[in-house]
């Protein structure tokens, strides 16, 4: 058994998960003041960009989904499995973000570009290295390009 618990929470003007139109959306993370100094951010500032790994708290357990469908239920897209894709209704509904980090205030982080809506739990932020990103070059199948290419729109 995996237990985790929020290290802080999304403020966003987002209350809805709408797929597309996130890379204008300026969001502010709020540590836990209670469990987190502003020294657990110390040195966040210098970086111009975050991965930040939150959890999708309104998908329900009953749209959970364990084999494939069509990405965003088009069905001129390739039926690919939950882990082929990056939708919300995933078995842990764990999601993953890199966005721009735009200040760092005690213990609040505010950001652009972050695809959660308010209220989303955060369970670790990390300073994007970009050595941890792809080694090489890197391939998706056209179909991805499609869905994303509205997603961090302004």
């Amino acid at each position: 058994m995996i237990e985790l618990e929020p290290i802080g929470v999304v403020r966003s003007p987002r209350t809805d998960a709408i797929d597309d139109n996130w890379g204008g959306i300026v969001s502010r993370i709020e540590l836990d003041a209670a469990r987190y100094a502003p020294e657990a951010l110390q040195g966040l500032a210098v970086f111009s960009h975050i991965e930040v790994v939150y959890f999708f708290h309104l998908v329900p357990e009953a749209k959970i989904e364990k084999t494939a469908r069509h990405p965003r239920n088009r069905e001129d897209w390739p039926r690919v499995g939950i882990f082929a894709q990056r939708g919300k209704n995933r078995p842990n509904r764990i999601g993953v973000s890199v966005c721009e980090l735009l200040k760092v205030e005690g213990t609040t982080v505010t950001v652009k570009g972050l695809d959660a809506i308010d209220g989303t739990p955060v369970v670790d932020i990390k300073p994007w290295i970009r050595e941890f990103g792809p080694r090489g070059e890197s391939t998706q199948p056209d179909w991805a390009t499609e869905l994303m290419r509205e997603y961090y729109s302004e």
